[in-house]
C-alpha cells in the first residue's frame, strides 16, 4: 500500500511540475497552485483509469461479449463523456462555478460553531487502521449512492435527466459517464456535502471515488459475466447491473417509466437485498428505455443533442 501511495504521489508531482504548474502560471492564476496540485492528482487517477479500461476491461469485452456491437458510433459518444470526466474537464467547471460557494458555506458553518466530525473516530481504533477506515467510508458512500440512484428513478423530474443514461442500447465500459451534465452536478453536490459532513480525508475521498468509478466501468461493460451464487451477493457484476438497464424490467417495471425497477446498488448488492429491490435472475437482456422501442422516442445521437433533449424533458416536467 505504501508503495502504491508513493508511486501515485510521484506521478502527481511529475505531472504537476511538467504540465499543470506552467499552465497555471501562464494563465496568471498562480494563487490557485494548491487547487491545481489537487487537480493534477485527479488527472493522474483519470489517466490510470483509462489505461485500465483499454488494457484490461476492453480485451474482456472482446472475448466474452454479452451482445454483438452493432452501433459503434453510439459507443464513441460515450467515450466523449468518459474523457470529459476522467480528464478533469467536469471538475474544472465545477471548481470555477460552485467551489467558491462550498468553501464560503462551510466557512460560515465553522464560524457558527459547527464541529469538525470524523465518522471513523466514532469507533476506537478505526482511525489508526487505514484499510478499515477506507472500508467504513466506502460502505457509507455506497449506501448514499443507492438512495440517490433510487431517487433518480422514483422522481419523474429527476428521471427526465437520468433517462439519458438508460437510453444507451449498446452498453459498454464507456457507458458509466453517459449522463446529463445537470444530473452529474446534482449527484456531485450531494456527495461533496456528505463527504464534508462525515469528515472523510481528501486522500480517502479520491481513492473511494476512483475505485467506485472503475467498478462502475466494469459493471457497464459489454460482458457476459457474473460472479457466482456467492460473489453476486458480495459485489455487483456486469450481469447484475445489465439487468437494471434491461428494457421494461430493470428500471421501469410494472408498466411505468420511473417507479419500480431493480438493482439500484452501485458497488454492493446489500442495499437491494435489504430493501427488496434485488433481482438475481441469470439473464442478459437488451438495454434501453421502453419508449424508445414502443414510441420511437429520440434521446439524441450525439453529445449536444442528448444534452439538449434532456433539458427539454426536464423543462416539460417542471
Amino acid at each position: 500500500m505504501d508503495a502504491l501511495i508513493e508511486t501515485f504521489a510521484t506521478l502527481q508531482q511529475t505531472l504537476f511540475e511538467a504540465w499543470v504548474q506552467p499552465l497555471v502560471f501562464g494563465m496568471g492564476q498562480g494563487h490557485l497552485l494548491d487547487k491545481a496540485f489537487e487537480g493534477a492528482g485527479w488527472l493522474v487517477v483519470g489517466l490510470l483509469q483509462i489505461l485500465i479500461l483499454l488494457l484490461v476491461i476492453g480485451p474482456l469485452q472482446r472475448f466474452w461479449p454479452a451482445e454483438p456491437v452493432l452501433t459503434p458510433k453510439a459507443i464513441r459518444v460515450d467515450v466523449i463523456y468518459t474523457l470529459i470526466h476522467r480528464l478533469g474537464l467536469f471538475k474544472l467547471v465545477m471548481f470555477f462555478t460552485l467551489d467558491y460557494g462550498f468553501e464560503q458555506g462551510w466557512g460560515l458553518l465553522r464560524s457558527m460553531g459547527w464541529p469538525t466530525f470524523h465518522l471513523d473516530a466514532v469507533w476506537p481504533g478505526v482511525t489508526d487502521q487505514a484499510l478499515l477506515s477506507f472500508v467504513l467510508y466506502l460502505v457509507v458512500f455506497d449506501f448514499v449512492h443507492y438512495w440517490i440512484h433510487r431517487a433518480q428513478h422514483q422522481s419523474d423530474t429527476w428521471w427526465a435527466l437520468h433517462a439519458l443514461h438508460h437510453s444507451q442500447r449498446q452498453m459498454s465500459m464507456w457507458s458509466d459517464n453517459r449522463n446529463h451534465l445537470l444530473d452529474d452536478v446534482l449527484r456531485t453536490v450531494i456527495m461533496v456535502v456528505v463527504a464534508k459532513a462525515i469528515g472523510i480525508a481528501p486522500g480517502q475521498f479520491v481513492a473511494i471515488v476512483a475505485a467506485t468509478q472503475l467498478s462502475e466501468n466494469f459493471q457497464h461493460a459489454n460482458l457476459r459475466l457474473w460472479f457466482g451464487q456467492v460473489g453476486e451477493r458480495l459485489w455487483i457484476s456486469p450481469r447484475f447491473h445489465r439487468l437494471h438497464h434491461a428494457i421494461g424490467l430493470g428500471h421501469e417495471s410494472h408498466g411505468r417509466h420511473t417507479l419500480g425497477g431493480y438493482n439500484f446498488g452501485v458497488l454492493l448488492p446489500w442495499w437491494d437485498m435489504l430493501f427488496g429491490t434485488v433481482n438475481f435472475e441469470q439473464r442478459f437482456e437488451a438495454t434501453g428505455v421502453r419508449d424508445q422501442v414502443e414510441q420511437g422516442r429520440d434521446y439524441g445521437a450525439g453529445f449536444w443533442s442528448q444534452q439538449r433533449l434532456g433539458l427539454m424533458r426536464l423543462l416539460r416536467r417542471a
